[in-house]
């Protein structure tokens, strides 16, 4: 098939318009680049993005803090339920609530554009958020037996934790989307940093009084996304200024795929310790604590790319709906390269440094071997690579496509978790081959579909 110049048609529906302002993005309402020099040809940052890089950075170091610190107060027996907790949390919290902060911001900065105020439309989001929210704690209480017994050894205070920080996150993924659509980069940074940063102080608190259960440790993991939600709201109001009454419609018809998505995504990410934990028997508890410990310094690649990763969706969506498709698919080229340059040193370093690393961060008794943390770092480094093609996948508005790999990936994690024996090497090697997969999937319909020359149609 001939290829053919890309004609803009809409704007993508995902934050993506040139005049999109998201947290970390790559474009203000000047067009100028978020992205690094080298990744992106434009210059320098919209005013209050560095607000957002620290926000990230207090949020991504102040979680390693936390996991450290609590990993040492309570053993890795105890760590084993307090990991199950973690990612039960940021599975669904992100994965449930990041495309309404998504909608939220793009349908709040449109009206922005128009002179109009955002509060209906903050009003009619935070009904249908909060109808998931309540859905979701109500299902936590309904089985809070089993989420108990089988993930939580027994700790009913984690079952609230749970609940609260569902809610939490349904409350402070509704503050940003409304901070991010009005350009409150300074407030938005200020609920990220917040969030990590009392979670750490509350965890130094209880490891200095000598607390070593996991429940208190969990509060604070339950507590905190609340806490900064709260911040968040005393900041300027102009989001939640009135304006015309607000249809369903006007949040995009995406948002069901988006949501799929980013659930699916953070259902493989996260998947690795909640299985661990289930799968463990009573004498290999302890060996499923220090799974999490090893996933966590696997994980640091990701945690030094994010913001990099934040920015990219915008900058591609400025490029796609501009109708820049060789600028497009060359940025996208110099992003994948830095992907696997960083993902091949995670790698690489995982085996050599990373037993020592762990020890010396963790303590002695998270000891892991070898080919276990480069079974993980090769996960990651895949995984990374999964996420930087479903942001041009976005960009391009082929939300069903972001949907249909990270399913992909889900399934392949399963069907090698259940083929596999052993109990790490079983979720390790699903991890790995499920985040390849996802990545493969992502690249093969991304690659036909730049090859055709699509034209870049927007969902309304």
């Amino acid at each position: 098939m001939t290829s053919r110049p890309w004609r803009r048609r809409a704007a993508p529906a995902f934050g993506t318009t040139v005049d999109r302002q998201l947290p970390g993005t790559a474009h203000g309402a000047s067009g100028r680049s978020f992205l690094p020099a080298f990744l992106s040809p434009r210059g320098s940052l919209p005013e209050g993005t560095p607000w957002v890089g620290a926000g990230l950075a207090v949020l991504g170091l102040t979680a390693y803090g936390f996991l450290i610190l609590s990993a040492r107060a309570v053993g890795p027996r105890r760590y084993a339920s307090l990991s199950a907790l973690w990612a039960a949390v940021y599975l669904a919290g992100p994965g449930f609530f990041l495309p309404l902060e998504q909608e939220v911001g793009r349908a709040v900065a449109a009206r922005r554009a128009q002179g109009q105020g955002g509060g209906p439309v903050i009003r009619r989001a935070g009904l249908a958020g909060a109808g998931l929210a309540l859905g979701l704690v109500v299902a936590v209480l309904a089985f809070s037996g089993p989420l108990r017994t089988e993930l939580f050894d027994g700790d009913a205070l984690l079952v609230v934790a749970l609940a609260l920080g569902l809610a939490g996150y349904f409350l402070q993924h509704l503050v940003r989307g409304a901070l991010s659509g009005t350009g409150r980069f300074t407030s938005y940074g200020l609920v990220l940093g917040a969030d990590g940063a009392l979670r750490l102080v509350a965890c130094a608190a209880l490891a200095g009084l000598g607390v070593h259960a996991a429940g208190p440790y969990g509060l604070a993991v339950g507590l905190a996304p609340l806490a900064a939600a709260g911040i968040g709201w005393l900041a300027p109001r102009e989001a939640a200024a009135p304006g015309p009454e607000a249809r369903w419609g006007e949040l995009s018809r995406a948002l069901g795929w988006l949501l799929a998505g980013s659930l699916f995504a953070q259902v493989l990410v996260n998947a690795g310790p909640l299985a661990v934990k289930l799968l463990a028997s009573d004498s290999e508890r302890a060996t499923a604590g220090r799974f999490l410990a090893g996933l966590v310094l696997a994980r640091v690649p990701l945690f030094l790319f994010a913001s990099v990763q934040a920015a990219l969706l915008p900058e591609l969506a400025g490029l796609a709906a501009a109708g820049r498709s060789r600028a497009f698919a060359s940025g996208l080229r110099r992003i994948l390269v830095l992907v696997v340059v960083v993902g091949a040193a995670a790698v690489v370093a995982a085996p050599t440094v990373g037993p020592t690393a762990l020890r010396l961060l963790f303590g002695g008794e998270f000891g892991l071997g070898r080919a276990h943390l480069t079974y993980l770092a090769a996960g990651s480094a895949f995984y990374m690579l999964a996420v930087t093609l479903a942001q041009a996948q976005i960009a391009l508005a082929g939300y069903e496509r972001v949907a249909i790999a990270w399913l992909a990936g889900i399934v392949a994690f399963v069907v090698v978790t259940a083929a596999v024996q052993g109990l790490l090497l079983r979720v390790e090697l699903g991890f790995l081959v499920g985040s390849a997969v996802a990545a493969l999937v992502m690249a093969t319909m991304l690659v036909g579909r730049l090859r055709a020359g699509m034209e870049i149609v927007a969902v309304p």
